[in-house]
């Protein structure tokens, strides 16, 4: 199935010129004008500072004011500037609705295509310019990347996923809760796999779809129709394959884990990162340091299912109990882990809440213990440490991207503030300034 079809018409429906701020004609540079400036990397904030950025990256940062023939002078009085966030764990083609099981009969893969132009734009406005994309139906998140490299929509720089991998009626099983006849039996090309040799043609023909990692489902899931959200449903074999396939074609890969057997598993095969981790023990989090295993928690993920769980009829009864099973225990697991000494980056499993209210999980992650600082370092420096992007996002500094936005007031006093975001520069193009989409 290709979204060759679905790219053309999101191009004629959502392309606009008026779309974001470039800076005006004889101004090659840019200098925004921060009251505070916060630097993750150092764990401060900074007093008054000047951020200068030229050709979609930064060009030079220093403390005061911007000087003469520094550029187009953009003020942000009374706000703090901070890097563009980093959300590793979402699903930008999809978002809950009650209705969701059974728009998948209804919907063809350009519904989803183009529905997920306003899921990033949401996401982009809200202060989040980079994004990891976890999964998705039919590679409909590679078609939406390209679409943003192109400059035909807006939105976060992605890195995806495309289709995840897993087993035979497992959390990754597309036909998972169809009838018989309409299930089929997908394989490898459709990323199911149900042995060593099958996660080998599964990796290699995300290569060839064009992804820029690989995600697997080794345990059950709160969202699909199966029985359970914690069993174990990849054996350890498929797992090494799959990461040994994937670090052949410099891909790392991130694993769906709720159950500590299937953490167990995923952190001995080698995978970089454990996504959600709801019943992770002492046991998994000291594999996880030994290892250098990454940490994406989601806790507004479970909080937000939980609640739907409460509404009758919002979820089939068996993801309703089971979502009312794992809700409770994400925030706990995070601040376990956290003071356990687990890495942790940032990621909210965006799509099973509305998108655009990211950033609600810097609250929750404070809640769970962790400084509002680390929160914030989970988003840029440790998220842009898991995507192999050190050098290239979660810091303002000169030779990055000119990823930066703000906020008003003192983020570090109030985390709440990044809900408010007023300022979003993406590759040095302003989309929103003053709280106003441009």
């Amino acid at each position: 199935m290709t979204c060759r079809p679905a790219l053309a018409l999101v191009a004629v429906l959502v392309a606009s010129p008026a779309l974001a701020a470039e800076p005006p004609a004889g101004h090659a540079s840019t200098a925004l004008h921060c009251p505070r400036l916060l630097d993750p990397a150092a764990g401060k904030l900074l007093g008054e500072s000047t951020v200068v950025v030229r050709d979609g990256r930064v060009q030079a940062v220093h403390a005061g004011a911007p000087a003469p023939g520094e550029g187009q002078r953009v003020e942000l009085a009374g706000q703090t500037c901070l890097p563009g966030l980093i959300d590793t764990h979402t699903h930008l083609t999809s978002e809950t609705s009650p209705t969701g099981y059974t728009d998948q009969f209804r919907w063809n893969t350009a519904d989803y295509a183009i529905r997920s132009t306003v899921y990033a734009k949401r996401t982009l406005l809200a202060g989040f310019t980079t994004v990891r994309n976890l999964g998705d139906n039919a590679n409909e998140s590679i078609a939406l990347r390209n679409a943003i490299d192109a400059g035909i929509v807006p939105g976060p720089r992605i890195f995806t996923a495309g289709m995840p991998i897993g087993s035979t009626g497992g959390h990754a099983d597309p036909t998972d809760g169809y009838r018989q006849d309409l299930a089929g039996n997908p394989g490898p090309k459709d990323g199911i796999i149900n042995s060593p040799a099958d996660a080998w043609k599964a990796v290699r023909q995300h290569y060839k779809d064009g992804v820029d990692l690989i995600k697997i489902m080794p345990s059950g899931g709160v969202l699909d129709e199966s029985a359970s959200a914690d069993n174990p449903q990849m054996t350890l074999e498929e797992i090494k394959a799959v990461v040994a396939a994937a670090h052949d074609y410099g891909f790392t890969v991130a694993a769906h884990a709720h159950g500590a057997e299937a953490i167990r598993r995923a952190v001995l095969g080698g995978v970089d990162s454990i996504e959600h981790g709801t019943f992770m023990d002492d046991a998994d989090m000291k594999l996880m340091k030994e290892h250098g295993t990454w940490y994406v928690p989601t806790i507004i993920a479970g909080k937000y299912v939980e609640q739907m769980a409460a509404k009758p009829g919002y979820y089939p009864p068996q993801v309703a109990r089971k979502a009312k099973e794992v809700g409770p225990i994400i925030q706990a697991t995070a601040g376990r882990a956290y003071r356990a000494g687990v890495k942790i980056a940032f990621g909210t499993d965006a799509a099973v809440y509305p998108h655009g209210q990211n950033a609600k999980e810097f609250e929750y992650m404070v809640q769970a213990g962790m400084p509002p600082m680390y929160a914030i370092q989970a988003a840029t420096t440790h998220a842009a440490a898991l995507l192999r992007k050190s050098g290239e996002l979660g810091q303002i500094q000169p030779g990055r991207h000119a990823d930066v936005i703000a906020v008003p007031g003192n983020l570090l006093e109030d985390i709440t503030t990044l809900q408010r975001v007023s300022f979003v520069m993406k590759d040095g193009t302003i989309y929103k300034q003053d709280g106003k989409p441009l």
